[in-house]
């Protein structure tokens, strides 16, 4: 459930099952090949296959099966093609919900989405409908463990980061979107240990919700969006109470 506590959901999912682990090799997978095709093989020259090669060896990922999507991509074979579609929408009690997907069949995704949204309560929206209320930021975490905070404040705003904080025992260092391959680069350079680079949709402001059987309901529907292969990511404005 990409939102609140972003690297405790990283984590969540890094311990998830192998059947689990297998759906998000698919997803990266997906990504890649729309990186290649749009952009080409190099990553040295194609930032977002840059970005999504770090993606994938954060997801544990091996190095061959990225050698091979990327390959794969490279080639003549266009037989399935896949594109990047938002969907934006509300869950139970209004919660905002953005779903990023990789998709070779609109009506399909659009579909079980739809489904998703009207069995729990919310409903599938107009593009637009919620993704004013979200920012796009790039977001690096780095093991905070024997790190000197000043040192890396310095080596991350040297490489265009905007701002950095400790969240237990992570640092999270924001920085724009198209900063985020040059931060992460610099500090993988100054051997930081990062443990992801990605971008994110930070909700302007959150809502916490007190209905146990709406929170339920809420929390059915955002596992059902992450488990469909087609869905890249979830964004939503929930906060657990503290």
């Amino acid at each position: 459930m990409s939102g609140h506590s972003k690297w405790k959901n990283i984590m969540h999912k890094k311990g998830k099952s192998d059947t689990a682990r297998a759906n998000v090799f698919t997803k990266l997978s997906r990504e890649i090949i729309i990186a290649v095709k749009s952009g080409g093989p190099d990553p040295a020259s194609n930032s977002k296959l840059y970005e999504l090669i770090g993606k994938a060896r954060d997801n544990n990922m091996p190095n061959d099966n990225i050698d091979r999507v990327i390959k794969k991509a490279s080639g003549a074979d266009d037989s399935v093609i896949y594109e990047h579609v938002t969907y934006e929408g509300y869950g139970p009690s209004g919660v905002a919900v953005i779903v990023d997907t990789t998709t070779d069949n609109r009506n399909r995704t659009a579909g079980d989405l739809r489904h998703y949204f009207d069995k729990y309560g919310g409903n599938l929206g107009q593009t637009g409908c919620v993704s004013f209320m979200f920012d796009t930021v790039g977001v690096v975490v780095v093991e905070a463990d024997g790190v000197d905070e000043d040192a890396l404040m310095e080596a991350a705003m040297d490489a265009g980061a905007d701002d950095i904080r400790l969240d237990d025992d992570v640092y999270e260092i924001t920085a724009s979107v198209n900063d985020l391959p040059p931060v992460r680069a610099a500090l993988e350079a100054k051997k930081y240990k990062v443990l992801s680079a990605e971008v994110e949709k930070r909700p302007q402001q959150y809502v916490t919700l007190k209905d146990p059987e709406v929170i339920e309901k809420l929390e059915k529907l955002l596992d059902m969006l992450e488990e469909n292969d087609d869905v890249q990511n979830v964004w939503h404005n929930y906060q657990e109470e503290e």
